[in-house]
């Protein structure tokens, strides 16, 4: 008995119905992908601006006061006494999820007893709607 190899393929029409089956179920579900992402970027933005915020507390309790710039939570300014640090894991600033660095400022314009800390956010243009900060704007 020799079966007919004709009736054991797939047609032309089954395997563009099967990839158009897949390309609708792809655009339906990548989106939610990529909203996933941004999210978890912006978490993480926020997680290193509470851990910024954190060393900068102890870097003031041991000091005296806030530094200039962030460089000081990982390398002793020359001029500062008391300093006990390193105050961050990392040996280097880290920058924000989107590639540019976290912005401060000391003494704030936002937080008047401490610095403001902030990330451009998605679009990397600081002062937009969708900067992640350490300061509400509802005053």
């Amino acid at each position: 008995m020799k079966k007919n190899i004709r009736n054991q393929a797939f047609t032309l029409t089954e395997m563009l119905l099967v990839v158009a089956i897949l390309a609708l179920m792809a655009a339906l579900v990548l989106p939610r992908f990529a909203g996933t992402t941004e999210k978890a970027n912006i978490a993480a933005a926020k997680t290193q601006i509470g851990s910024f915020s954190n060393a900068l507390n102890r870097y003031e309790i041991d000091t005296g006061n806030y530094p200039r710039t962030l460089q000081a939570l990982i390398e002793q300014p020359g001029d500062v006494r008391g300093w006990s640090g390193p105050y961050l894991e990392r040996r280097t600033i880290p920058l924000d999820p989107w590639g540019n660095a976290y912005l401060y400022e000391y003494p704030g314009k936002n937080n008047p007893y401490g610095p403001d800390i902030s990330s451009a956010g998605p679009d990397g243009k600081p002062g937009t709607k969708d900067d992640i900060k350490n300061w509400d704007d509802k005053k």
